[in-house]
């Protein structure tokens, strides 16, 4: 594989969809590249909610005398599915996290100058990561040692919001809500949190993540980290 198809194929091995040969290069190339580790953690949330979604498929055997043309299309599918494992499964989990209002999407795709937010991004860092430290972060109220804080941006849909998140132990389901003026909530995206934790003695590194809401950001009171049994973690005012 060349590295610019390494890179692309991250949507498809975080859905299981590569082919056993492309699957063993590209678990090569992820050991040697961050950016692409961090692309890989920011889609685990979507992962689950693609399984099973996959591109339509031939609908069973043309008509007789169309042979050749079947044979042709057989072919075209064929080179088709390897160019579409990044680009086409990547746009479907945009096109998701859009609709619900309720899943995150922490990745790009790769190729092209950056947009100019993104125009400083370090290796090191993945999208939510990156955003994060662009932006103003707003300090979030903990509870228990929790600590973190929120970068957001109003957007035509709806508000984009980008978590910083310390202090925390697992085993633990998360949320991040957007709670309106009016008392609304709105679940912008959802995690587990591992045994070791994250921001915490023995695992240092801070949970990074990305939330949308369809909620506009002028109608939004604060926002909440909360367990999946509803436990207040982290409260932002805004």
């Amino acid at each position: 594989m060349t590295s610019q198809v390494e890179h692309t194929d991250v949507g498809a091995y975080a859905l299981g969809l590569l082919e056993e040969d492309d699957r063993l290069a590209f678990e090569s190339h992820l050991r040697t590249c961050s950016s692409c580790r961090f692309e890989l953690s920011d889609l685990a949330g979507v992962a689950g909610v693609l399984q099973g979604i996959g591109p339509v498929e031939d609908a069973g055997p043309p008509p007789e005398g169309q042979a050749g043309v079947a044979d042709l299309l057989r072919r075209k599918k064929a080179a088709d599915r390897r160019a579409r494992r990044g680009t086409f499964l990547l746009g479907m989990a945009a096109a998701v996290a859009l609709v619900a209002g309720g899943l995150t999407l922490g990745t790009q795709l790769s190729g092209g100058d950056p947009p100019p937010a993104m125009a400083g991004r370090t290796d090191h860092m993945g999208p939510a990561e990156q955003f994060y430290a662009d932006g103003t972060p707003i300090a979030g109220k903990g509870v228990n040692g929790v600590s973190g804080g929120l970068v957001v941006e109003s957007k035509g849909w709806g508000t984009h919001a980008a978590l910083k998140l310390s202090g925390v132990k697992g085993p633990l389901e998360c949320e991040l809500v957007s709670v309106g003026k009016s008392g609304e909530r709105r679940v912008m995206t959802g995690w587990s949190v591992p045994a070791p934790g994250y921001g915490v003695p023995g695992s240092p590194s801070p949970l990074y993540m990305h939330g949308g809401s369809a909620m506009p950001l002028k109608e939004i009171d604060r926002f909440e980290v909360v367990t999946r049994t509803g436990t207040p973690l982290l409260t932002v005012k805004v």
